[in-house]
């Protein structure tokens, strides 16, 4: 088997073995008018191929910036489009593009790669870890009032009514002022907005905006929705670059006439929306799951890229098996800055690298992870530390689909 690079000549082979490896066809779009492979970045693709040239196997990276704890923005590669045939699957093909893309990473000084994981059991032998969750927000509109007016709302703040279609600049704009605040969060290069690859908004698909406007006039949030059939409002994604601009888009979806409910996707958990409503059963959670995956390529250069919001050290032994590399390394914390060399000092906590991705981004507490099993904590007090110095200042959220 050979595994190979693609070029811009390799798109539609890559596309249909892509496809036929999900049971699917070209034809048929995603999200409701975009074609998301449109944003493929075929110098970052890759083909699996028989010793006869058939192509077996896909996988590609996209070119973003994440946005970790502290607002530091450090480049990354988000894995996807990663199939393998049903002829030739639970034949190593997987493992091995896996492996040879981890290495291409490396090779381009990466040390964050990231993913959407379609199945869980797959990817966490591949050393990724969840670290981000997501989940749907459902409100019948009857239950909807909203008890206290937002916490700091701007006098002069009005909402406007506009069309995707006539307002894809203010989108990308206040998505990506958005992005750089938000741990967790992904960039979305403006060739997405341009080809409109991916789900809405950023696809093609019709739909209404509601676009938060400041006292100056300066878009600050949107809320992108389709009303359905039954009478369902349902919201794509709320961006806000506040929690009252939040409140406030919220509030007028839950104003819109002929609505039974408002679904709300991508709802970040812990959000203090729900606190919001006069009747604290109003909001009924719901598709509570995983989102981003990270896994560490260069374990010191990740953990000194982030902020850091407590003062402490730690001996971390990371076991990366599917690279065959073990490492020992000394954290070190102070004013918000980290350090992190090799050491041979006896461990406090010895952890997978997929373990160690989960916990980066802080929304996945370490003492969680010891409590599991997961993770083995060497001494008392270490899982303890272990929490204070990985919190995040603001829990991670990721919106993009890719």
């Amino acid at each position: 088997m050979e595994i190979r690079s693609t070029t811009d000549q390799d798109l539609d082979v890559f596309v249909d073995t892509l496809h036929a490896a999900f049971g699917r066809f070209p034809e048929t779009p995603t999200g409701d008018g975009g074609l998301w492979w449109s944003a493929i970045e075929m110098d970052r693709g890759l083909l699996a191929l028989t010793g006869d040239g058939r192509p077996v196997g896909t996988a590609c990276a996209y070119t973003f910036e994440l946005t970790l704890p502290g607002e530091t923005l450090a480049p990354c590669a988000g894995v996807s489009a990663v199939g393998v045939l049903p002829t030739h699957r639970r034949r190593g093909v997987l493992s091995a593009m896996m492996r040879h893309q981890l290495a291409e990473l490396r090779a381009r000084g990466e040390f964050l790669s990231v993913l959407l994981a379609s199945e869980a059991l797959i990817y966490r032998r591949f050393g990724y870890g969840p670290a981000t969750y997501t989940q749907r927000l459902t409100v019948p509109r009857r239950q909807g009032a909203l008890a206290v007016p937002p916490v700091g709302r701007a006098d002069g703040g009005a909402v406007e009514l506009m069309r995707r279609s006539a307002c894809v600049d203010v989108l990308e704009d206040v998505y990506d002022r958005y992005r750089r605040a938000q741990p967790g969060a992904l960039s979305r290069p403006h060739r997405w907005w341009a080809v409109g690859a991916g789900q809405p908004p950023v696809s093609p698909a019709a739909r209404h905006v509601a676009v938060h406007r400041d006292a100056d006039g300066v878009p600050d949030g949107y809320a992108s929705y389709a009303l359905d059939d039954s009478e369902t409002l349902t919201v794509d994604e709320t961006v806000a670059l506040d929690d009252a601009v939040f409140t406030e888009l919220v509030r007028f979806v839950l104003g819109h006439d002929l609505v039974t409910e408002v679904v709300l996707k991508h709802f970040p958990p812990g959000h203090p929306l729900r606190w919001q409503f006069a009747d604290f059963r109003a909001g009924r959670v719901s598709g509570d799951t995983d989102w981003l995956w990270v896994r560490l390529l260069d374990v010191p250069r990740a953990l000194t890229a982030r902020g850091w919001f407590a003062d402490g050290e730690l001996v971390l032994d990371v076991d990366d098996p599917f690279l065959g590399e073990r490492g020992r390394y000394l954290l070190t914390v102070r004013d918000g800055k980290a350090e992190c060399v090799p050491t041979d000092r006896d461990p406090d906590l010895s952890l997978d690298v997929s373990d160690l991705g989960s916990v980066y981004l802080g929304g996945t507490a370490p003492g969680t992870l010891v409590r599991a099993g997961r993770i083995r904590a060497h001494r008392p007090g270490a899982a303890a530390l272990a929490d204070a110095l990985f919190r995040s200042d603001r829990s991670p959220h990721c919106l993009h689909w890719f």
